[in-house]
């Protein structure tokens, strides 16, 4: 794995929609290393300010084998791709990487980043994120509590948030 041609930008360099961005387009959230990671589709997230720090905000549900990853990693990746990877994406979504190889079923290239982490040659930006907090989500603590219909199997979302150390660009 190697790192490729792309450009370091600031937090406030960011550009986008967060709701297009993650809520339509999809991220694909990675953490490994160089031998072994795994990557998962997320269509759920945020981006902000938290603790004076530029954050990316997770939700993985614990069943996820990603989450062994992220939970064991300082760094996590958050990339995000032209429409023409959005098959890659789908496979990385509904497939587990405990039962198949995703790197070589969606011919995705990981590349190390300079301050950890992995993420994917044909990315067009990448938050590469250091572990700040992980939490879980509680039933609860809902205080709408038609929103547990998001739970049916009661496999409530874990949470992490990551500061942005950071943010590459093609």
């Amino acid at each position: 794995m190697r790192e490729t041609a792309f450009t370091h930008i600031r937090p406030e360099q960011l550009q986008g929609n967060v709701f297009d961005d993650i809520g339509k387009k999809w991220m694909l959230i990675a953490a490994g290393t160089q031998d072994k990671l795994n990557m998962m589709t997320a269509s759920w997230g945020a981006m902000g300010v938290m603790w004076n720090k530029p954050v990316a905000i997770l939700f993985v549900r614990p069943q996820r084998y990603t989450r062994e990853f992220i939970d064991r990693e300082e760094i996590f990746t958050c990339s995000f791709f032209g429409e023409e990877y959005r098959d890659a994406l789908n496979f990385c979504g509904k497939r587990s990487g405990r039962d198949c190889d995703k790197v070589r079923e969606t011919g995705l290239t990981p590349v190390s980043g300079e301050k950890g982490g992995v993420y994917f040659e044909q990315a067009q930006q990448v938050l590469v994120c250091r572990k700040l907090y992980a939490g879980a989500i509680r039933p609860e603590e809902f205080v709408l509590p038609e929103l547990l219909s998001n739970y049916p199997a009661e496999d409530y979302h874990c949470v992490y948030f990551g500061e942005m150390i950071d943010i590459l660009r093609k």
